[in-house]
This record gives structure tokens, C-alpha cells and sequence, in this order.
């Protein structure tokens, strides 16, 4: 059986120096060799640098796609960091669609060797890889979830992810991330002004808006305008709920119709992170 492990940096592979934490070459690489069972050839490709999760983004999706799909018969193990842990699982589960691969997210909240969570997740990481079920997965803190609607929801605990349930994926229109496509996510919030969302909508190329409840935002005709202008001028606005478990439900309320009236997509049940990978790859 091949297995290859994607190291993109992260706290697991970290160690102290006099300066703090900081990534150490190779520590991942000999934890993970010293528990695979000899029947299992190990490849592995290793960022340089490693990186810290803040800065991962599309181009190094684009990076982990291709190694994923360089070696078509492997299962896969990526170790990264937790911060934008549910960004990559979105990005991977939906570009990977149809592809029956099996990949498997690993971190941890305190570094291998400093007796933690690393070691566990690592070793649930590896059963995952070596069992029979695809799909792409995080194992942590003892659980295995699936990785298209992962929530960061503690930013200390060691139980620090829960996997809200998405609707089922289909394979999307790009295998790969435009790096030049502009996307953010803009959060609405009581008072927002219409032209402070103007002024950064017209920097982009579509947004997710994080709307209230099942679907709703304050009663501003301008604001419905700047987003109604948005949608004329071709840019793609997905909504979806600042809660983190629900979804939306568009016409449960008034105060939501503008809303679709507009032209803003419902985006579900997606997180937030979910509805950003779907303007991206559809």
C-alpha cells in the first residue's frame, strides 16, 4: 500500500528554540515512519518553507491537488496547521468530488514530543489512511469528521473542531483555484453602512455574506441596492448564516427578501468557509 504524507507546517512539526515554537525539519516525516507497518511505502512531499496555516491560501490547494493526484493510488495524510484547517478541508472535499480519494487532515493544539494531542491525532490520522472508507476527513481529538464543513469553534481546547453536515458534493466546474479571482468574506452586522460594503464589493469578484439567522439583514434599501448593482456588474454574492449550525432558509422572513430579491445566492447549510471554496470552484 502507498501512503503519501503532504507536510504543509503546522504545530504539530513544530519545536522549542529560543525564540518559541518554530518548524522543525523532519519531525513529522520520522513520527509518521516510525508507526507505518513495513507493508506500507511511504512518499512524501514537504512544503519549503512550512508554513504557518494563516498563510495558506489557493495556490498551495493547488499544490496539495497536485501531489494528491501525482500519485493516484495513494491514500493521503496532509499535517497543517489549525487556524485555517476548515478552509483546506473545504477546498480539498470540493475539488476532489467524484475522485474517491482518500485524504485524511491532521494538526494538533500542542506539538509532537510534548506530551499532548499530536501523537493521538497522528496515529488516528494513519488508521484512517490505512481503512477502507474514502473521503476526506480530519481526524482529532479522537474523532474522525468529515472535513467539507469543518468549525473551528475553541481556539485552545484540544477538542477545537466540529463538522457541520453539508448537502452532498458534486464534482465541480475547476479541479483548481484561479490565484486571481478575488473572493472574501464580508459579515453583516447591525449599523454595517451601504457604502462601506460598496467600497469593498467593488474590489472583488464575489463575496460570502454571513446574514442573520436563517437569512435575514437589516432593512437598508441601500444596502439592497449596492448588492443588487453588485450582482448586475457580474459578481457572484453567496449567502450564508453566522450561525454555526442551520443553515438558511430563504422566506421564512420578510426581512430576508430583499436579500434574494437582490440576486444573492443561498448558499444552505455551507460554513462559511464551505461558500467561499464554491464561488471559487463553480
Amino acid at each position: 500500500m502507498e501512503l503519501l504524507l503532504i507536510h504543509t507546517g503546522g504545530t504539530i512539526g513544530m519545536a522549542e528554540t529560543p525564540e518559541g515554537l518554530a518548524p522543525k525539519a523532519g519531525l513529522v516525516e520520522d513520527a509518521l515512519t516510525a508507526r507505518l507497518p513495513q507493508t506500507v511505502t511511504l512518499k512524501s512531499h514537504v512544503f519549503s518553507p512550512l508554513l504557518d496555516s494563516a498563510d495558506v491560501g489557493p495556490q498551495h490547494w493547488n499544490t496539495m491537488l497536485d501531489a494528491i493526484r501525482s500519485h493516484p493510488q495513494a491514500s493521503v495524510i496532509i499535517t497543517h496547521g489549525t487556524d485555517t484547517m476548515a478552509f483546506t478541508g473545504a477546498a480539498l472535499s470540493q475539488a476532489l468530488a467524484g475522485e474517491n480519494r482518500k485524504v485524511v487532515l491532521c494538526g494538533s493544539m500542542v506539538p509532537l514530543g510534548h506530551e499532548g494531542d499530536a501523537e493521538g491525532n497522528l496515529d488516528l490520522a494513519i488508521a484512517t489512511a490505512l481503512g477502507n472508507d474514502p473521503g476526506i476527513h480530519l481526524a482529532f481529538a479522537g474523532k474522525v469528521m468529515e472535513a467539507g464543513g469543518l468549525v473551528k469553534h475553541n481556539s485552545h481546547d484540544v477538542e477545537a473542531f466540529r463538522a457541520q453536515p453539508q448537502d452532498p458534493l458534486h464534482p465541480p466546474q475547476s479541479l483548481r483555484f484561479d490565484t486571481t479571482r478575488k473572493l472574501a468574506i464580508l459579515t453583516l452586522s447591525p449599523g454595517m453602512p451601504a457604502d462601506a460594503v460598496e467600497a469593498i464589493v467593488s474590489k472583488l469578484d464575489g463575496a460570502v455574506l454571513r446574514l442573520f439567522g436563517s437569512g435575514t439583514a437589516m432593512n437598508d434599501p441601500a444596502l439592497i441596492s449596492v448588492l443588487a448593482a453588485a450582482v448586475s456588474a457580474g459578481k457572484r454574492l453567496r449567502g450564508v448564516s453566522q450561525c454555526e449550525a442551520g443553515g438558511l432558509q430563504p422566506g421564512s422572513y420578510a426581512a430576508g427578501a430583499g436579500l434574494w430579491g437582490a440576486g444573492v445566492e443561498n448558499g444552505g447549510r455551507q460554513t462559511p468557509e464551505a461558500a467561499l471554496i464554491h464561488l471559487w470552484l463553480n
